[in-house]
């Protein structure tokens, strides 16, 4: 099931327990949540706030929002899409498209962290994910791969993520692991100082497998 919101009535915002919402494009609406289901915010709209507990969330072309959150589900942001907070996700990807824009932290647990020719204001932080920036990504705040101090114990399992930082892209900030990575940067782009790893670099497209 589907909601839109009426673009004639009050910035008030949708909540809901079951079911998906989508915001009309163009719309102009307040926080917007559910606990089961996924958000989609059409092109040009303007949200404050978009949270779920299972459930993805999206931002169509130039979108924009204060914050994203979700706890079990992926959040994407495509061409010009705008978020002035933070994207946060505990077990799910985050995507961000050419153009795209975070001011804030982007963030999660567990799943891919693909940040395209876009640009993000804060760090970008995982636990267990991948992150591949670029080619011309921007990444201001820096990278941080945090330990697990999970029940699971992921840094025991075997899983090392894997962080590109491609062609003529930039990270300011220091890029810091507390685990172990692979860690590839291109001969192209610019990064802070590194701590908790080695930097291997490579040439072309895309780092050695």
């Amino acid at each position: 099931m589907s909601v839109a919101c009426d673009r004639h009535a009050p910035a008030t915002g949708t909540s809901k327990v079951m079911g998906d919402i989508e915001v009309a494009a163009g719309e102009h609406t307040g926080d917007v949540s559910t606990v089961n289901g996924s958000i989609r915010i059409r092109e040009n709209a303007v949200v404050a706030t978009a949270h779920t507990v299972n459930g993805s969330i999206s931002l169509e072309p130039r979108a924009s929002a204060a914050e994203l959150k979700t706890v079990n589900g992926s959040i994407r942001l495509e061409q010009g899409a705008r978020v002035s907070g933070e994207v946060q996700s505990v077990n799910g990807g985050l995507s961000l498209a050419d153009g795209a824009e975070v001011k804030g932290q982007l963030q999660n647990v567990n799943g891919p962290i693909r940040v395209a020719a876009a640009h993000v204001g804060g760090s970008v932080d995982t636990v267990s994910g991948g992150i591949e920036l670029g080619p011309d990504a921007h990444v201001d705040g820096g990278i941080h791969v945090h330990k697990d101090h999970s029940v699971w114990g992921w840094d025991s399992g075997g899983n090392v993520p894997r962080i590109v930082v491609g062609p003529g892209s930039s990270v300011g900030g220091t890029l810091n692991f507390e685990r172990k990575v692979l860690l590839y940067v291109s001969d192209t782009a610019a990064i802070g100082p590194v701590q908790g790893a080695t930097a291997v670099k490579y040439s072309g497209e895309h780092p050695p497998d």
